[in-house]
C-alpha cells in the first residue's frame, strides 16, 4: 500500500489541480478492492494519498474493481461506470473517477519525460493495445466459437432464420387471433338463433 500511495504521489507531485481536487475530500478514506486484494488510503491535507491500516475505520468509500476488468479499465478509464462499483461517498467516487479518466494522459506524460516526446508517446500506445489485447481476443474468440457452432456445426440457428421464425411466429399468431375472433362471432350469433326458434 505504501508503493501504490507514494507512486500515485511522485504522479500528483507536478500536478496541483489533481491534488486540489483530492484536497476537498482530506480526512476521508476509500477502500480499494481488486479481487482478494484490498488496499486502504486516506486523503491527507495536501490532497496526498496515505496508506491507511485496514484493521481502522470503515472507509467512507469502496471502489471495486474484478481482476479481469483491470487491463480493460487501465487500457480506458472512460469506462469506469461499467467495469468499477461504488459504495460510499458518492462525491468522494465522482472525484476519484475524473482523476481516473487523465490516468492515460498521466501515463503519457511519464513516458514523454523518461523516453522523450516521441518514443515516450509510442510507447505509452503500445501499452494501452497491450491491456486492450484479452478483452479483444476474448470477443474474437466467442464470435469465432458462435460463428463455428452456428454455421459449420449447426447447433445455433442463423441470425437470418431467427427472423425468419419470429416473422412467421406473427404471422401464425396473427391468424389465430382472427380465428379466434370468428369462432367468438358465431358463438355470439348462436343463442340469438336458438331464442328466435
Amino acid at each position: 500500500m505504501a508503493l501504490a500511495s507514494g507512486a500515485f504521489n511522485r504522479v500528483l507531485a507536478d500536478e496541483p489541480w489533481a491534488r486540489d481536487r483530492l484536497a476537498a475530500h482530506a480526512g476521508r478514506a476509500f477502500s480499494l478492492r481488486v479481487g482478494p486484494l484490498t488496499s486502504e488510503f486516506r486523503i491527507d491535507g495536501q490532497g496526498a494519498l496515505e496508506a491507511a491500516p485496514a484493521a481502522g475505520a470503515k472507509p467512507d468509500l469502496v471502489v471495486t474493481l474484478s481482476p479481469f476488468n483491470v487491463p480493460a479499465f487501465l487500457a480506458n478509464p472512460a469506462r469506469w461506470n461499467e467495469l468499477v462499483t461504488e459504495e460510499g461517498d458518492v462525491e468522494l467516487g465522482g472525484t476519484l473517477k475524473e482523476l481516473a479518466q487523465t490516468l492515460p494522459w498521466f501515463v503519457e506524460k511519464l513516458c514523454a519525460r523518461t523516453l522523450g516526446p516521441i518514443v515516450g508517446q509510442r510507447v505509452a500506445d503500445a501499452g494501452k493495445r497491450m491491456l486492450e489485447l484479452p478483452e479483444y481476443a476474448t470477443k474474437r474468440i466467442g464470435d469465432n466459437v458462435g460463428s463455428y457452432a452456428r454455421d459449420e456445426v449447426e447447433v445455433l440457428a442463423h441470425p437470418a432464420d431467427l427472423r425468419v421464425l419470429r416473422d412467421e411466429s406473427a404471422a401464425l399468431q396473427s391468424r389465430i387471433d382472427a380465428l379466434v375472433a370468428r369462432i367468438d362471432a358465431l358463438a355470439a350469433r348462436l343463442p340469438e338463433r336458438r331464442s328466435d326458434a
